[in-house]
């Protein structure tokens, strides 16, 4: 993943696309982050372990066939295939599952049905019910910035979706669904 991490170095900002976020009040689209001085142009005080990466289409596919692969890249060994199956398996205790069942429930309307995959494993979302296309198995995440890559074991696919929205507004999340809809339309049989 060699165009992954923390921030985007001055000699390729370029690739960078500036983030939008809409005005509340009017609605209209104003630049939330500029790519050149922005953010993620300049290294943190601290890295982030939960969230605040920069990655590109090609990283994200790398990682999700790696771990649809049970922690192999081009028949390397990146990862070990028990920790592939903590990471991608729900990891939540009943309480746990109850708890954050409440909470997305109860927090649907900020959250626009973010998070309603089910549970969680050692860093990403893990699906453990089957509500809509996706099936259960299927782990990845919804990144801040508009983003949404999960990868799915039972159809073998990887969808990322990047876009220069952040997900602020309904029509972010709405945006995500439709994509996913549309990804599992597409798989043939």
């Amino acid at each position: 993943m060699k165009d992954t991490g923390f921030h985007v170095p001055d000699d390729k900002i370029d690739r960078l696309p500036v983030l939008y976020a809409p005005d509340p009040e009017s609605g209209e689209f104003h630049i939330w982050d500029e790519s050149k001085g922005g953010r993620w142009n300049t290294p943190p005080a601290f890295q982030s372990g939960g969230g605040g990466l920069v990655s590109t289409a090609d990283d994200y596919h790398a990682y999700f066939k790696m771990l649809l692969n049970g922690g192999k890249h081009s028949g390397e060994r990146v990862l070990s295939r028990q920790a592939v199956e903590l990471m991608t398996t729900n990891r939540l205790t009943p309480a746990q599952n109850a708890a954050r069942t409440e909470l997305a429930t109860n927090n649907v309307h900020i959250s626009f049905g973010q998070g309603q995959h089910g549970g969680w494993g050692f860093g990403m979302a893990v699906r453990t019910y089957r509500g809509d296309y996706a099936p259960v198995g299927q782990f990845g995440w919804d990144g801040g910035a508009g983003t949404s890559t999960y990868a799915d074991p039972v159809d073998n696919v990887v969808g990322i979706l990047l876009t220069q929205v952040g997900t602020s507004v309904p029509d972010s999340i709405h945006l995500m669904h439709d994509f996913w809809t549309t990804l599992y339309q597409a798989i043939e049989d």
